[in-house]
């Protein structure tokens, strides 16, 4: 019985903008805000896209709209990721290791911080944390399955 099989290969882009601010660690924490930021802003982009073909219209307030969302949703975005990447990092240089536990650790830091920033309800930050720490370490452990 004949058979046939699919064979290839997935990368991803690599995309690297180097500012160096003379220390590994805000050079880290810019990279991440600079390439996450970008990552959210594109998906603003998008989805402004799409209302607007969806619509069937486009006005310049619409675009002014859009590109306040734009960099307000790309900042958003870009702190977090940033203050993940610092924490992460920080992490790493404390404990002097490089594992799981440092993006575990610094997605919880990051988690309570972001918010503590944006609200009082101490539940709610303990539970940000506990989301935080259980995303970074799950996308920790995804970069190793083959």
């Amino acid at each position: 019985m004949p058979r046939s099989r699919f064979s290839g290969s997935v990368s991803s882009p690599m995309v690297d903008v180097v500012i160096d601010m003379g220390n590994p660690f805000l050079n880290r924490t810019v990279d991440g805000f600079l390439k996450i930021g970008t990552v959210g802003a594109t998906r603003v982009v998008a989805e402004e896209t799409y209302h607007c073909l969806r619509k069937g219209s486009f006005s310049s307030n619409q675009m002014e709209h859009s590109l306040k969302k734009m960099c307000k949703e790309g900042a958003y975005w870009g702190t977090i990721a940033g203050v993940y990447v610092g924490m992460e990092y920080g992490m790493e240089r404390v404990r002097g290791t490089r594992d799981w536990k440092n993006a575990m650790l610094g997605g919880a830091l990051t988690g309570a911080l972001i918010s503590a920033a944006t609200n009082s309800n101490r539940d709610k930050i303990v539970t940000d944390a506990i989301t935080g720490g259980a995303l970074a370490t799950a996308a920790e452990f995804l970069n190793y399955v083959t």
